[in-house]
């Protein structure tokens, strides 16, 4: 899958493991579904790669299983119109898509402000134009992404623990379950699943490191 530069303007490595590229790949795809509704040539893959990936058990098996089998059988205008209904009301959205919410209640709070200055540390910065703000979690999912091919060394890897502790994983389960409490919400459940299995994992990997 190709990433989405939905916020900052990153920088590519030249090279990282394969396990780093696998790592690399799901922020990559979690930021493409987040940003925007997948296409009918993403729908296709998912179907495709979601069912390769899907063989085993466990939660992430399971989620790449669900995830798959709806998009082999999604329609990509009622996929795009589920995006829009979910993320894009006009009064307030369904599902916040925003980490400084799930923290504080509110928009633009003390996590954005937080935020902006670790970033400025990285040397990353929000791009001209976008509308979304940092802690948009496809922004977030960049980051990571950034990080893990930016940096395969101990430092590189404390680095990737820092900000997924920080600006991650305080909020992405409460954002999971409002994807799954939300009737409205058929492919972007699966992708919540997705998220959450994914993002359980990494906790639990940094938990060890």
């Amino acid at each position: 899958m190709s990433a989405v530069t939905s916020e900052m303007d990153l920088v590519e490595a030249p090279e990282w493991a394969e396990e780093d590229r696998a790592r690399a790949d799901h922020y990559a795809l979690l930021a493409q579904l987040f940003y925007a509704p997948p296409d009918a040539g993403l729908l296709d893959e998912l179907a495709a790669t979601g069912s390769a990936l899907g063989q085993g058990e466990g939660p992430l098996a399971e989620a790449w299983q669900a995830l798959a089998a709806q998009a082999a059988h999604c329609d990509t205008a009622a996929v795009a119109a589920e995006y829009e209904r979910l993320f894009l009301g006009v009064s307030k959205p369904e599902v916040m898509l925003y980490g400084s919410f799930y923290q504080t209640g509110f928009l633009n709070e003390e996590p954005l402000a937080d935020l902006r200055e670790d970033l400025r540390k990285l040397g990353l910065g929000r791009r001209n134009g976008v509308a979304e703000t940092e802690d948009h979690v496809a922004a977030l999912c960049e980051v990571m992404r950034h990080l893990i091919v930016s940096g395969p060394d101990e430092a590189g890897l404390l680095r990737q623990y820092e900000f997924f502790a920080r600006h991650l994983q305080p909020w992405y389960g409460a954002l999971c379950a409002a994807l799954a409490a939300t009737p409205q919400a058929e492919f972007y459940k699966r992708v919540g699943a997705l998220t959450l299995a994914y993002f359980d994992i990494e906790s639990e990997a940094f938990s060890f490191d």
